[in-house]
């Protein structure tokens, strides 16, 4: 790869970095996948190769990838091992995040910003197990509070620095109330319990991390919401971090559309092959079209409920068409789907956590409605 010293962060092509990238971590992906080890290969020459900070804002000492360049890293990463993909993106989705709230609202990010460039940082999300009502209780101890909970879906958390996550205050004046704040991984009281033995998606290292009796100082809490419904930060979630996620899921479906075509097209042709490709074409058309409304949404639009529908809308329709790609290409290879040197039943298992991100088909359809009827959101 090219010496990053001779180049500037706006000169970096971090599409073509990532093929490059992918290519290497490809070579891993099925040894991960087969006994259930965390990508660790793949997360030390991302590390190595300024992936964890280039969507930092060149200003702060980051690569200065735009949105839409880290969007294409993760597809392209993805592409390679489904895995690396998802778990990079859940780093990369609490990076944008910031960046977003410190270019846009001028939001005290910037510290954040500033160290996950100058310390190459590896950031842990919660959010998969928390969503708007939060796991786990806060209670007030002097100088902050002690956090007992535990934190399911943690990808990425073997080689994670900071957790970013929230419990629950039982507030005397305003109620239950969500205290964000970030916590070290080495903090005393933070344990990761080996529970990542999944479907698919085996390499994320999405171990259940448990938080007992943990300190976290008032200073360290950088954001206060009532529990359980909606609000500024979480509509701006949803805009920054669901296009980002989902581009993984593109990916393995992209992978699995050109495994498929490489099987049939040593085959010989027939209408029903015509026909099934046809549809895995179709399907990989929607998801690739539902990933670019997400990523036009968050670059052009405000958090708002507005844009959090168009967001989740997008994440349904993307995840449906993710999957419904991988189920076709299996019909287009054939029987030589079924085995596992072929890639495709390994496709099929990783894409189906496609269905499981906030919010869930159900959840979103009900949002959607809500907001159609003019209803109120958290009714």
């Amino acid at each position: 790869m090219p010496d990053d010293a001779t180049l500037t962060p706006a000169a970096l092509d971090w599409a073509a970095r990532a093929d490059e990238a992918a290519a290497q971590i490809a070579l891993d992906a099925a040894r991960h996948d087969a006994d259930d080890s965390f990508v660790a290969d793949a997360y030390e020459l991302l590390k190595r190769e300024g992936f964890f900070k280039a969507h930092v804002p060149a200003e702060l000492g980051g690569g200065g990838a735009t949105y839409a360049e880290i969007c294409a890293v993760v597809r392209r990463l993805a592409r390679a091992c489904g895995s690396t993909g998802l778990a990079f993106s859940m780093h990369t989705h609490l990076v944008a995040l910031a960046a977003w709230r410190w270019r846009h609202e001028g939001a005290p990010t910037e510290g954040l910003l500033k160290r996950v460039a100058a310390e190459d940082l590896v950031l842990v999300s919660s959010g998969g197990s928390d969503w708007l009502q939060s796991a786990g209780t806060a209670e007030k101890v002097d100088g902050g509070y002690s956090v007992t909970a535990r934190k399911v879906f943690s990808s990425g958390s073997p080689a994670g620095d900071l957790l970013m996550t929230s419990a629950v205050y039982d507030d005397p004046d305003a109620g239950p109330t969500v205290l964000h704040f970030a916590v070290p991984l080495s903090a005393p009281g933070v344990t990761r319990l080996d529970t990542w033995k999944a479907m698919g998606m085996r390499g994320t290292g999405s171990h259940d991390l448990q938080l007992e009796q943990v300190f976290v100082p008032e200073a360290a809490i950088s954001g206060r919401r009532p529990q359980g419904r909606w609000g500024p930060l979480f509509h701006g979630i949803s805009m920054v971090a669901f296009p980002i996620i989902y581009s993984a899921y593109l990916g393995v479906a992209e992978a699995a559309r050109a495994r498929a075509l490489e099987v049939a097209r040593r085959k010989p042709a027939d209408e029903a092959l015509t026909q099934l490709a046809g549809e895995m074409e179709n399907a990989f058309f929607a998801c690739e079209t539902a990933v670019a409304g997400m990523i036009r949404n968050a670059e052009t639009s405000k958090p708002g409920p507005e844009a959090t529908n168009r967001a989740m809308m997008g994440r349904t329709l993307a995840g449906q068409a993710a999957i419904r790609t991988v189920e076709r290409a299996m019909e287009v290879a054939g029987g030589a789907s079924f085995y596992r040197s072929v890639g495709l039943e390994r496709a099929f298992r990783d894409v189906q956590g496609a269905r499981f991100h906030p919010l869930q088909e159900k959840p979103q359809l009900r949002y959607a409605g809500r907001l159609a009827l003019g209803l109120d959101i958290d009714g």
